[in-house]
């Protein structure tokens, strides 16, 4: 028989320390957006309700009629430093764009499809999910949670070797971490068939497949808690174990994909 992965419960009120910080970025997206916004999505702890204040982020997922231009980017990127700002029960805003035309594609199914069936729930719009049925663990379901690691990987490696700001190489560090501890889970949730909520979940599934690679987790858990460690020491863990999530990422690909 087919193991289906499990949905968000929504039917719980959010956390109450959250609850400000949601309904004020829904209003200014509301304000902002008006005539293309179509539907917004939370995930992570936030929507789990098993967020810590002061440490989680709001992870939303905003899909739009059409893309956005350059005047309208700009906009968001200013609400997500005022959200931030205003509300210290989270320590960002991330956000994820797509539009309906992306969502509704037959390359959204996955993409997208899966993201909003299990990952999220509606806070406001139609909700799209409904749209799709039930997911089994996969591949592509994989692919879909965290998406190809190459390039953040790139990206943070030159971030942090330019910055000279204590604080923004904190941040760094703190992102590509936890990007590093999912994008391992990716490698194996196929196998495993269990769909991570946490952090310490997802690496344990993950160890099992790969005990060899106890010391790179634990590394990787060291810059996600913002431990102060030489930029040579970071350098060091994106060029090795970040590298080989790469290396093993398309590997499956190749086999799989």
């Amino acid at each position: 028989m087919p193991t289906f992965l499990p949905v968000i419960d929504n039917d719980r009120p959010f956390q109450p320390v959250f609850q400000p910080c949601i309904n004020e970025t829904l209003q200014h997206l509301g304000v902002l957006f008006k005539e293309t916004l179509h539907s917004v999505y939370l995930a992570g702890s936030v929507a789990r309700r098993d967020a810590v204040p002061g440490q989680s982020d709001l992870n939303l997922t905003l899909v739009f009629e059409r893309p956005l231009n350059d005047l309208e980017k700009s906009r968001l990127h200013s609400l997500s430093t005022h959200i931030a700002r205003r509300h210290r029960a989270v320590k960002r805003l991330d956000i994820r764009m797509a539009t309906t035309r992306d969502v509704l594609s037959l390359d959204g199914i996955f993409q997208w499809g899966f993201w909003l069936r299990h990952c999220c729930v509606c806070l406001r719009g139609d909700d799209l999910s409904g749209r799709f049925g039930a997911f089994e663990p996969s591949w592509d379901a994989a692919k879909s949670l965290n998406g190809p690691f190459e390039p953040i990987l790139i990206e943070y490696r030159e971030k942090i070797l330019k910055t000279r700001v204590p604080e923004h190489y904190l941040d760094y560090c703190e992102y590509i971490g936890k990007k590093m501890l999912w994008t391992a889970y990716t490698l194996v949730f196929h196998r495993e068939k269990v769909l991570a909520l946490s952090v310490r979940e997802a690496t344990a599934l993950f160890l099992k497949n790969y005990p060899d690679k106890a010391v790179d987790i634990e590394r990787a858990y060291i810059l996600m808690s913002r431990t102060q460690v030489p930029k040579k020491a970071s350098l060091f863990l994106l060029q090795g174990f970040g590298q080989w999530l790469v290396d093993e990422w398309n590997k499956i690909e190749r086999k799989i994909g």
